[in-house]
Formats: C-alpha cells, structure tokens, sequence
C-alpha cells in the first residue's frame, strides 16, 4: 500500500492518468484553476484521443477510420509554451499513495525518472472494450475475448498506442467484416446496436444477426427506445434473437465447432445453435482499476471491479460486511435479478439498489487521489462521456479547493492579518440523468434523455455527406401521453 516516493513541499504537482472525455475536462479545469507554482501532468499511453463512439463505425466503413482519433494539440486550451502544465504519452504501470511509476522518464521536461512525485492525482483510466474495438488487447482478427491470435497476428500487431497503429488495426477489422458473408453480433447495447446496423448499412447483401440475453434493447432506458430500435432493425432485416445468452464454453480458446460452409456454429445456453461467419462479440466492457487494486485491494469490488469513492470522487476503501448485510445485499440482488429476468425493472430501481447496498464512509485513507469515470462505482451513474466528463470537473474543483486550504494553512504562521473566510467545503457528486444517443445505420440516430415523469426524443437526425441536420421532431411523452 505503501512505498514509492513522496512529494515534498516543492513538488506542487497534481497528476491526471487518461486522457479521455474524462481526464481531458478534468485536466483542463485544473490548468484553468490551481495557484501559480503548481504543475498539471496529463498522461496517456495513447497519442491521440480515441472518440471511441465512432470506432464501431470506422470499423466497418472504410476510407473514414482516421477521424477516430483525435491530435492532443493545444489539449489544455491554453498555449503549451505560456504555462507550466504538460501532457505525455507514456504507461502507468503502478500507483501509490504519492506516486506513480511510468514506462519511460522524461529528462526534457523535469521527469527525470520513471517514478513521478505526486500531491494530487485523478485516476481516469476508464475500461477496456469489448474485443471488437479493444485495439491494445487483441489482433484485430480477433473479434471475441476468448479466441487467442496466431503467434504471426500478435507479433504484427504489437500495438504501442500510435495513430498510424490504429488506423491500421481498424483497417484489417474493416477487411474481416467485409469479407464476412455471416455476421453474428453479441450483445444489445449500444455498441452492438450501432454493429449490426452499420454492417448492415454498409453492406445490405449480408446475413447479420443480433443476440441479445435481455429481453430488451437498452433496458435502462424505456420501452419505446426498444421498439425504435428493434423497428429499425427490422426494417434493415436484420435477424434479432433476444433473451437468449451465448455458451462461452462453445467458443472457448478459439475451438468453435465449424461446418461444412465454414462457418462457426455457436451455441446459446438456450441451446439454439447459430451459424457465422464472423463472430463480433460486444460484451464485457471492464473497468481498468488493476493498478488501484495492486495499491489496496481494499479500494476495488471484487464483483464489479469498479473503484470506490466518496461523493467527493475521492477513492475509498470498502469496510468488510457482516454475515447479515452480506445476506441482505444477496437477497437484494436476487429479486433485482428476477425483475430483470422478467424486463419490469426500471433505471431508478437499478440506481436505488446500488446506493442502498453500498457501504459509504465518510473518510479515505487516500484523500488525495480521485476516481473517475467508467473505472468509478459512481452511486449509479451511467458509464459514458459526459458523465467522466462531468465528473472529470467536480473532481479537479475540489483538488484546487484542497490546495488553497493546503497554501492557506502554509501561510498561516506568517500572515498576521485578520481571519479570511472560511474554507469552502468539497462539492458532493450527483449522478446527472440518463442520455444517450444511438446511431441507426449511416443516416438515422436515437438521442434520448430521461427526465422526471417525461420523456424528450429527439429522433431522426439524417446525415447528407458531411452535414448534419437534426429534425425538430421531438417526441413529448407527459405521463402516458404523447404529443
């Protein structure tokens, strides 16, 4: 838990680890708000910012995959050669309490060792997709997470984080699909939504499957964004099977059972056999908290390995449960399960079990470090951009909060003024409402925002080559009524 080396009272150094929707805001709202003399240091193993919501697209469609990823210019929206604060692209390879280890030094910029001092950290590492998009897990021939690439496919594509890299992984997915006459896409949610139709976008000669194990597309959303959906698909024919989850053991270390065309033959646990081609398997999306669970396995949900935190975003660790909670929060559980199995289970239902069984502390034993995003157990909130985004903000606010109590408390012995106003407490985090948006093959999305007792839709949005105009057609929904 320990070890690692420690600031000093020169070091004034807040460190952002990712650099996505999440740690991006974060870092910029720190460069825009800490005292002069501190330094912001935003790291990222990546070179560009990867806009992952459009990568199942790229994926697929070719000629457009370089667009995914963002350059890190000017990231801090102020210019680099007027401040102190500075972004590179290395690994973090551990954390603790007051330091990190990097993959390399950087002498030039006053990082003269891979290890790096640190008074405040925000921890925005996020998950790792599913293999069809999970460019530093996989070959992109490899399109589930059980199937293992030939030694050839690994060594080609030891992948380091670069552009060129990834736009190159993606053109060899793009080959895959296209040379798929069978595709069967695993997993409802979004990404597997915007998969499937895509494909069949691009591609309408093919044979494109959805299976889902819900019985319901999107089922923190309601009803009727299900049945847009599942309208559109079948409009698009594209076969649907839902409430029916793929056997694992059927693919298991890349032995799927072939036939005579070719094809693997994959088995649900329903014991409907299915035929592809090409297997996409969109499921699994795990949060990147290893590094937080090697400083204090305390810190980490061995269920959900989510980390968790304060309402401050500040990372906690989990008080042990009694024999009579542990059974409560198993029986809470079970009966969410049972509605789930049954699709009566709401969004506020979902959120309502997730703080109830939650043991909060009020204190941390690491008050200097924060976590956000999708690698957070944020009190129910939504794994996406805007939510890291938003919490990227809250969490670098009450950093600058804590050091002007810290640069406060410094100054005291020498400051003979009177008294200054007291200091402000930490903001407390709030999970914001649902939304999402939902592409519908290349020329229709779904955008939708869950509100109190109503629902907005703003529904198809039509894109005619590089411009995008959204109809003003939405869909008011005022306690049943619609209007």
């Amino acid at each position: 838990m320990g070890g690692g080396a420690a600031p000093t009272k020169h070091t004034k150094t807040v460190v952002v680890l990712g650099a996505a929707y999440g740690g991006v805001r974060a870092s910029q709202t720190l460069v825009a708000g800490v005292p002069k003399g501190w330094r912001v240091i935003l790291i990222d193993r990546n070179s560009h910012a990867n806009h992952v919501y459009v990568m199942p697209r790229y994926a697929v469609l070719p000629g457009h995959e370089y667009k995914a990823f963002i350059p890190y210019t000017n990231v801090f929206l102020v210019d680099p050669s007027t401040i102190p604060h500075i972004h590179i692209q290395a690994e973090v390879l551990s954390i603790r309490p007051n330091s990190i280890t990097l993959s390399k030094s950087f002498p030039e910029l006053g990082i003269p060792s891979e290890t790096l001092a640190f008074d405040y950290a925000i921890y925005a590492l996020g998950s790792h997709l599913p293999a069809p998009l999970n460019l530093w897990g996989s070959s992109p021939k490899i399109s589930d997470t059980v199937s293992k690439p030939s030694d050839a496919d690994a060594k080609v594509f030891n992948y380091h984080g670069n552009k060129s890299e990834a736009v190159a992984w993606l053109q060899k997915k793009q080959e895959l699909v296209k040379k798929s006459p069978t595709i069967l896409v695993v997993g409802g949610g979004a990404l597997g939504i915007q998969f499937a139709t895509d494909i069949k976008a691009v591609y309408p000669e093919k044979k494109v499957t959805l299976l889902h194990s819900r019985r319901r597309l999107l089922p923190r959303f309601d009803e009727d964004m299900h049945n847009e959906i599942f309208k559109s698909m079948e409009s698009a024919e594209i076969e649907v099977i839902l409430g029916e989850r793929l056997d694992l053991s059927t693919i298991e270390g890349g032995n799927a059972k072939v036939n005579s065309l070719g094809q693997k033959v994959v088995r649900t646990v329903q014991g409907r056999e299915i035929a592809a081609d090409l297997l996409l398997l969109c499921t699994g999306q795990t949060p990147n908290t290893g590094l937080l669970h090697d400083m204090d396995p305390a810190i980490v949900n061995d269920d959900t390995k989510l980390a968790h935190v304060l309402r401050t975003l500040q990372v906690s660790v989990l008080r042990p449960s009694s024999s009579d909670e542990k059974v409560e929060s198993t029986l809470e559980k079970l009966s969410l399960l049972d509605k789930e199995a049954t699709e009566k289970v709401t969004a506020s239902e979902i959120t309502a079990t997730t703080t109830t069984t939650t043991q909060e502390p009020q204190t941390t034993p690491y008050p200097n470090i924060f976590v956000i995003g999708d690698a957070a157990d944020a009190f129910g909130a939504i794994p996406a951009g805007h939510t890291a985004a938003a919490q990227g903000q809250l969490a670098a606010r009450n950093i600058i909060r804590l050091i002007k109590r810290r640069e406060k408390e410094s100054s005291k012995s020498e400051d003979t003024s009177p008294p200054a106003e007291e200091d402000e407490p930490l903001e407390q985090y709030t999970p914001g409402l649902p939304a999402i948006k939902v592409s519908l093959r290349r020329t229709r999305f779904l955008d939708k925002v869950r509100i109190p007792s109503r629902t907005y839709r703003r529904n198809e949005g039509r894109r005619e080559g590089r411009s995008l105009s959204r109809f003003d057609v939405a869909i008011v929904r005022d306690q049943g009524r619609e209007g």
